[in-house]
C-alpha cells in the first residue's frame, strides 16, 4: 500500500466531476438541497485507514467507509486474489443444481466460524438483501411448520437492518422512515431502543433492563406468542447511534424468544468479522446462541459486494425435509458471485493470518480510554464505544440531556471541521459515529481523537458566540 502521486491527482478535473455527479447521480440518502449547493467530496485513492480526495487531500477515514474497510485499503494480495478469479472463473449461474468453487469453500468457512449449529449460508449481494433473505426464510420456515399465521416480527426503535422496502420497514429510526415513503406496516412492531443514556428518569441500568426485558414479553402476550415469528436485533446498534444495551440484555430476550418459540435474528452487519474482537459477537462477546445471524460489510471488507444470512440446523431440517418436493424460490443474479467469495475467503485468511482479532482486543481499549476524554468537553453527553464501534453523542445541556434543535445539524457542524483537519466522522443529525478499520494503529487513535476534540471545541466556541449555545 503506497500513496498516490502528485501526477496521479492531476489527471482529475474536480469541477467536471462536481458538475456530472450533481446532473445524474442519485446518492444513497442524497440531500437534495445541501448536495445543489455543496456537491460532495470526491474521493479518488485510499491505502490502509486513509483516503485521498481528487485534489490529494488525505484524511483519516474514521467511518471505515461504511463500517466496512476492516483490513484497510489498497491490499495487493486481495487485488491479485480478484484478479486471479477474474481470469478463472469471472461468474457462475448460482440457482438449481450449479456451484461455483468459492460459493462453496466459503460457505464451509462460513459454517466453521459462527456459533453453534449455524451450519448452512445463503449467500447474498449485501447487507440488505441478507435481511431480506432471512425474512424469506422465515415466513417459509414457518409455513413449512403449519404455522401460516406466526409471521409478526418485532424490532427496535433507532433500529437499522437495512435500505429495501422491507429491511427499512423493519428499522425504527424516524428519520428514515419519511413520508415521502412508504413502508410496511402490518407485522412489525418496535419495541425501546436499549438506551441507557436515555433511560427513564430515575432507573438504574438493572431497573432499565427489566423494564426492557418485560417490554419485549408483555408485546409477545399481547400479539400472541403464536402469532409471533422474530426477533431482529444488531447485538450494538450501529447506525441507531452506537447503541450498547445493558449487561445481560441480549441473554434475557434470547431466554424469552426460547420460551415462545420465537427466532432470534442477530444482525451482524456491522458487528461480525472483526469490529468487536470475534468473527462474530453474539455468542462471543454477548453469550447467546441466535437461529439466523445476517453478515456482510466486513466479509469482505468493502473490497466487493456479498452479504450472507446463516441459519441453523434446526431450520434447515424443517425447510429441507425429505419427500415434500419443495423449492426455496428465491435468490438474486450475483448469489454467491465467484469473485465476491474469493475477496471474502482472503479477507478472512488476512483477519486470521495477522491476527487482527487480537489486535482489536487492544487497540479496541485504546480507543475506547481515549474517547473518554471527550467526555469533558462542552457539547458532549455521551461518549459510547465498544472496540472499534464509537460514537459521540451531542447536546444543548448536559444536566437536562437536551438535544440541539434538529435543524442546526449539530453532528454535520463538528464533522466539517474535523474534515478540515483531515479527519472523517459520520455525522447522525446528534452524532458522530466511528468504525475505523481493524488495522488501525495507537497512534492513528491518538490523531483520531485529538482532531475531533479540536472540532469540538470549534464548534462550541463558534455557537457560544452566536447564540445558539449557553455552554452547561
Amino acid at each position: 500500500m503506497t500513496a498516490p502521486s502528485a501526477a496521479f491527482f492531476a489527471q482529475f478535473d474536480d469541477d467536471k466531476l462536481v458538475a456530472a455527479d450533481q446532473a445524474h447521480y442519485l446518492h444513497g440518502y442524497h440531500l437534495f438541497d445541501d448536495h445543489r449547493e455543496n456537491g460532495a467530496l470526491n474521493i479518488a485513492a485510499g491505502e490502509g485507514a486513509y483516503i485521498y480526495d481528487t485534489h490529494g487531500n488525505r484524511y483519516l477515514d474514521a467511518v471505515g467507509g461504511m463500517w466496512c474497510t476492516n483490513i484497510g485499503l489498497g491490499r495487493a494480495e486481495m487485488a491479485d486474489a480478484i484478479a486471479d478469479q477474474v481470469r478463472r472463473l469471472a461468474y457462475s449461474n448460482p440457482f438449481c443444481d450449479m456451484a461455483n468453487v468459492s460459493a462453496i469453500q466459503l460457505c464451509e468457512k462460513l459454517a466453521e466460524l459462527a456459533p453453534g449449529d449455524l451450519d448452512h449460508v445463503f449467500l447474498t449481494t449485501g447487507g440488505s438483501t441478507a435481511v431480506d433473505t432471512a425474512y424469506r426464510l422465515i415466513q417459509y420456515y414457518q409455513n413449512c411448520r403449519g404455522k401460516p399465521e406466526k409471521k409478526h416480527i418485532i424490532s427496535r426503535v433507532n433500529a437499522y437492518h437495512g435500505s429495501t422496502f422491507l429491511t427499512m420497514s423493519l428499522g425504527g429510526k424516524v428519520a428514515d422512515h419519511p413520508a415521502e415513503f412508504d413502508f410496511l406496516k402490518d407485522h412489525i412492531h418496535h419495541i425501546s431502543c436499549p438506551n441507557p443514556y436515555r433511560a427513564p428518569d430515575g432507573m438504574t441500568e438493572g431497573d432499565f433492563l427489566e423494564f426492557l426485558v418485560k417490554e419485549f414479553e408483555d408485546k409477545i402476550l399481547e400479539l400472541g406468542a403464536d402469532k409471533v415469528a422474530a426477533f431482529f436485533a444488531e447485538p450494538i446498534m450501529g447506525s441507531g447511534g452506537v447503541i450498547i444495551p445493558p449487561r445481560g440484555y441480549h441473554q434475557r430476550l434470547w431466554e424469552i424468544c426460547r420460551q415462545y418459540d420465537v427466532l432470534y435474528v442477530a444482525d451482524e452487519v456491522v458487528t461480525s468479522f472483526g469490529r468487536l474482537g470475534a468473527f462474530f459477537a453474539s455468542e462471543a462477546v454477548f453469550g447467546m446462541q441466535p437461529d439466523i445471524i445476517t453478515t456482510a460489510k466486513g466479509l469482505t471488507s468493502g473490497y466487493l459486494p456479498l452479504g450472507a444470512c446463516i441459519f441453523s440446523e434446526r431450520i434447515w431440517k424443517v425447510i429441507a425435509e425429505p419427500n415434500r418436493g419443495r423449492c426455496f424460490s428465491h435468490g438474486f443474479t450475483y448469489s454467491g458471485h465467484p469473485v465476491s467469495c474469493v475477496a471474502a475467503l482472503k479477507n478472512i485468511e488476512i483477519i486470521e493470518r495477522e491476527n487482527l482479532l487480537a489486535h482489536v482486543a487492544d487497540v479496541g481499549a485504546y480507543l475506547e480510554q481515549r474517547l473518554q476524554s471527550l467526555a469533558e468537553l462542552p457539547l458532549v453527553g455521551s461518549v459510547r464505544c465498544q472496540k472499534l464501534m464509537a460514537c459521540v453523542e451531542f447536546v444543548a445541556d448536559k444536566r437536562s440531556k437536551a438535544l440541539f434543535p434538529e435543524e442546526l445539524n449539530i453532528g454535520e457542524k463538528i464533522h466539517l471541521r474535523a474534515q478540515a483537519r483531515g479527519l472523517l466522522v459520520r455525522p447522525i443529525v446528534h452524532l458522530n459515529v466511528m468504525s475505523p478499520p481493524l488495522t488501525i494503529t495507537h497512534a492513528q487513535v491518538d490523531e483520531i481523537v485529538d482532531s475531533l476534540r479540536d472540532a469540538i471545541l470549534e464548534t462550541a466556541a463558534d455557537l457560544q458566540r452566536s447564540g445558539e449555545y449557553a455552554g452547561h
